[in-house]
């Protein structure tokens, strides 16, 4: 089966930016930024961190609050306190043997990052990955992590795969299957994830006097990191 993903993927393979690279750094800008959102929309913001931020010793450079301030838009902001907390590691002391070692980095993160950036040989296992690899029934090896992305990102989809032009239909026991929707993600309209976004929205323009501000979502976003408070004035970390 790998060998005809292989072929597959020498004609179909996504044109990324980060695909173009070895550096670890934009690798793993690049995989902290699709952990929740989707390609399309961290395409232009990735080449624009860079620009901004071109290494990890760049944005250990910069303030957190600059970092949270970059981020808007992407949602999960604390991914942007994390990256920069990483970048802060990597400055001072190099990149470890073992990626999980850094700020927010787990392992399907730390596995990208070895494999994509330091040629270990590692399959790492994404969302995609595992949907192929259990649907299939087959082994891969480190050289079809990305064809796998590919595939469970365009062809072999969560509810109803595309079979039909599937490199692996023939020989797979799945074939012709359809799914039941993933359990549905909570509104974000009316949420408190949305009260914290807003909050976080009103400080990153200006420092605020906590009497402005949700007091729930503003407490939230102290606690993690996402906002200081002092004299009775939030701002973003510094």
């Amino acid at each position: 089966m790998e060998a005809a993903l292989l072929a597959w993927f020498e004609r179909h393979a996504r044109d990324l930016p980060w695909r173009r690279t070895r550096d670890p750094y934009s690798i793993l800008v690049s995989e902290v930024m699709l952990q929740q959102t989707q390609v399309e929309r961290v395409v232009p913001r990735y080449l624009r961190w860079l620009a901004r931020w071109p290494t990890a010793e760049a944005l250990a450079a910069a303030s957190p609050g600059d970092a949270i301030l970059e981020w808007q838009g992407l949602g999960y902001n604390r991914r942007a306190l994390s990256l920069h907390r990483a970048a802060r590691v990597v400055a001072a002391r190099g990149w470890p043997q073992d990626m999980t070692k850094l700020p927010g980095v787990g392992r399907y993160t730390a596995d990208a990052v070895a494999a994509f950036a330091f040629g270990r040989a590692v399959l790492p296992v994404d969302t995609n990955v595992r949907r192929v690899q259990e649907r299939t029934g087959a082994a891969f090896g480190p050289p079809a992590a990305q064809a796998l992305m590919d595939l469970g990102a365009t062809v072999c989809l969560a509810r109803v795969p595309r079979c039909d032009v599937c490199p692996l239909a023939q020989a797979c026991p799945s074939r012709g299957r359809r799914y039941e929707p993933m359990r549905r993600q909570l509104r974000f309209e009316g949420s408190f994830r949305q009260r914290r976004a807003a909050t976080l929205r009103l400080v990153a323009s200006a420092a605020r006097a906590v009497e402005e501000l949700d007091a729930a979502a503003l407490g939230a976003l102290e606690r993690d990191g996402l906002v200081r408070v002092a004299d009775g004035v939030a701002a973003l970390p510094r």
